[in-house]
């Protein structure tokens, strides 16, 4: 079977994310994919990007100007949140998949819409979930959902990190309008990601927030108690006030404790996995180590969507299954204001929080700005 073409991509937006992380994944795919254009508003910034991508990629100081220009096949989104909806739908409409940054959408409602421009083209687009795509998190979703690791009971999900208020300085970081809410859109959303990942649909929601430290219009914690449809409860922390950083999940099924303890990303040494008592040893041992150690990062989720692309089909982390990670956002959120549990699927259009994180809330609405 002969190798598919080199995919062409544009990259919008060249700041750390792009540069840190997309790039490298280009990089490692390039028998795959060819970096032909790159977008940015900022032109001392686009030019040192191109400097450090190579003088052939062409640059842009407009996203229309540059799907007018390139038509390229895949565009990756490395903007602030606020952006994305727009680029991304635009992207779409011009035939392009799209890879973009956390999170796709700051609502439900943009979210949709990105769907809506789904169906029109025939193309799809996909949020950067990473942390998915390792082996480690691989291998560990095999076990739960085959049942080798027996019932899911309880599981705990921590994103405890420290942000100072020179981070929170950036002009568009702390606003619903910029971000669509603090850690628990910007933070802890790849951790939790990673949990429904691995135990599958949550049922319902009971959460906490507050604005305990930093001078922003959204939270800086939160906390949620979550039921799953299997039946398993958990905990959720998201923080940015937390000066021993760690990222953690624990799952705790009928014969086995499994746990990944990182920060930023895993490999497969960060997975650890505990027989229960009446487990034989040589049942655990074939739970512990996968063949291969791939990272979690963007190359590898890059590698899923290139050979999505290659077979014609859905990529992962797109479509029903990345909104429903943005839904448990909102439901946090609307908990958080309401004082209410809320369940899964109760967001729908013509709820506050449908359009909008915070939901209009009287309690915790954004600062007036003169």
């Amino acid at each position: 079977m002969s190798r598919p073409a080199r995919r062409r991509v544009a990259v919008v937006g060249t700041g750390a994310i792009v540069s840190g992380s997309h790039l490298p994944a280009l990089r490692a795919h390039a028998e795959r994919v060819e970096l032909v254009a790159a977008v940015d508003v900022d032109q001392g910034r686009l030019d040192a990007f191109r400097a450090l991508a190579g003088e052939e990629v062409a640059g842009f100081t407009s996203v229309d100007e540059m799907l007018d220009a390139v038509r390229p096949d895949l565009v990756l989104i490395g903007t602030p949140p606020s952006l994305h909806r727009a680029q991304t739908v635009a992207a779409l409409k011009a035939g392009a998949w799209v890879l973009c940054e956390k999170p796709l959408t700051l609502s439900l409602a943009e979210y949709d819409e990105i769907a809506a421009a789904e169906e029109a083209s025939g193309a799809y687009a996909s949020v950067i979930f990473q942390h998915r795509y390792g082996s480690g998190a691989v291998h560990a979703r095999d076990l739960l959902t085959s049942g080798e690791l027996g019932a899911p009971r309880v599981a705990h999900c921590q994103t405890t990190w420290h942000r100072d208020a020179a981070y929170y300085a950036v002009p568009w970081r702390g606003t619903w309008a910029s971000e669509g809410g603090g850690p628990t859109m910007g933070h802890g959303i790849h951790q939790y990601d990673l949990l429904l990942h691995l135990l599958g649909p949550w049922a319902e929601i009971r959460a906490m927030a507050a604005r305990l430290v930093h001078d922003t219009e959204s939270e800086d914690v939160s906390t949620a108690l979550v039921r799953f449809e299997n039946g398993a409860l958990a905990t959720v922390v998201n923080s940015v006030l937390s000066p021993d950083e760690v990222s953690r999940i624990r799952i705790d099924c009928a014969d086995a404790t499994v746990e990944l303890t990182h920060l930023y990303g895993h490999r497969n040494e960060d997975w650890t996995y505990t027989p229960a008592p009446h487990v034989a040893s040589e049942r655990a041992d074939a739970w512990r180590t996968p063949t291969a150690d791939v990272p979690s990062s963007h190359a590898a989720q890059l590698g899923t969507l290139l050979d999505a692309y290659d077979n014609g089909v859905r990529p992962p982390g797109s479509g029903a299954d990345a909104r429903a990670t943005l839904e448990f956002a909102a439901a946090l959120y609307k908990s958080a204001f309401t004082g209410q549990p809320v369940a899964a699927g109760e967001i729908v259009p013509g709820d506050p929080f449908y359009p909008a994180m915070h939901g209009d809330h009287p309690h915790w609405a954004p600062k007036e700005h003169a």
